[in-house]
Parts: structure tokens; sequence; C-alpha cells
């Protein structure tokens, strides 16, 4: 029983990395919206 308990999880582990993985590969707006703002804040510094 303690066999099939370790397999579940490991698979519920698996899952949960590649979710979390793949929800970081798109730029979302905010993202692209905080890298213009960086951009305008450097290009004001100069």
């Amino acid at each position: 029983m303690k066999k099939h308990c370790k397999s579940i999880v490991a698979v519920l582990a698996t899952i949960a990395l590649i979710a979390g993985l793949s929800g970081c590969s798109k730029e979302g707006p905010m993202e692209k919206a905080g890298k213009k703002v960086d951009k305008a804040i450097e290009d004001i510094k100069k």
C-alpha cells in the first residue's frame, strides 16, 4: 500500500511541476507593461 501512495505522490508532483513551468513560459500583459515602465525609467535616468 505504501508503494501505491508513493507512486501517486510522485505523479502529482510531476503534474504540478509541469503545470508550473508551462504557466511561466508565456509573458502576460502585466509583464510587458512592467518592462516598458522599466525601460522608460532607465531612459529618464540617462
